[in-house]
């Protein structure tokens, strides 16, 4: 199994004044939620945090394609790995998730808020677009939330200082002219309001649960359309932004990361 540790040193004038060690030993055999979690950044979050010793629920329309990821991992990993079937548009599609994962599992320690959609048929002012809007905001906005709420609650009936990731996107932070992209800069801003709204909420409830939002620019998976328009473009892999996670994860429990920004090299926006 491997833990994970990293090391950042403090210097001043080649001084050492401190270091400290970021592990994921602290979450060995607690329970993980990954969204979105048949493919891309859900489906290596899910791998990754089950080799890290985590006990991880896969929550997918297409719960089978997460089981399917067992078989890429060793035995003692693919134990691990659990899936269910959950439509984050669906509030009592969530509800139920939690409610079976708190019944089987004892409740969830870490929640990675990676279901996300776009829809690039069409533009704000295309005709009869309203249920592929309504789409991308229910399951980036709405899902994000209520997973969130639900995750909470299950954590404050635990006392458990747990920990919030939000996939979050570059396009939270800056208006990109990418076509079709219509709501879903809007969505990924609000994630980004969302984030530090949770964070306020959290500190409000006197809790120690911390929540994240990870930023990557382009990333190689199912959502990037075909075609010359990304052709050229420089990329992210899964397991760059999932390495955001496990060292968002492996901090201290006194240290928060609010944001992390990751670009790949040569990305001009």
């Amino acid at each position: 199994m491997s833990t994970h540790k990293y090391t950042a040193l403090f210097e001043s004038s080649g001084t050492v004044l401190a270091s400290i060690v970021y592990t994921m030993d602290r979450w060995i055999g607690k329970v993980a939620i990954v969204t979105g979690a048949s493919s891309g950044i859900g489906a290596t979050a899910v791998k990754a945090l089950a080799n890290a010793g985590m006990v991880v629920i896969g929550l997918a329309r297409r719960a089978e394609r997460v089981l399917e990821l067992k078989k890429s991992v060793p035995p003692e990993v693919a134990h691990r790995i659990h899936s269910h079937r959950c439509d984050v548009t669906s509030e009592q599609s969530i509800v139920d998730a939690f409610a079976l994962i708190d019944h089987q599992f004892g409740g969830v320690d870490v929640l990675i808020n990676n279901a996300g959609v776009s829809k690039l048929t069409c533009t704000l002012l295309t005709a009869g677009n309203g249920a592929d809007l309504r789409t991308v905001l229910d399951t980036n906005v709405m899902g994000l939330v209520l997973c969130s709420r639900e995750a909470f609650q299950s954590m404050k009936r635990r006392s458990i200082d747990g920990h919030i990731v939000n996939i979050n996107s570059i396009l939270g932070h800056k208006y990109i002219g990418f076509p079709n992209l219509n709501i879903y800069g809007a969505s990924k801003y609000a994630v980004t309001a969302i984030t530090e709204t949770l964070r306020n909420d959290l500190r409000n409830e006197g809790t120690r649960v911390k929540v994240t939002s990870i930023s990557p620019g382009i990333v190689r998976t199912e959502m990037v359309p075909e075609g010359d328009q990304f052709q050229d473009k420089p990329m992210l892999e899964t397991d760059d932004v999932v390495s955001a996670i496990l060292y968002a994860l492996g901090t201290p429990p006194h240290v928060q990361v609010h944001e992390v920004i990751i670009k790949p090299v040569g990305e001009t926006n």
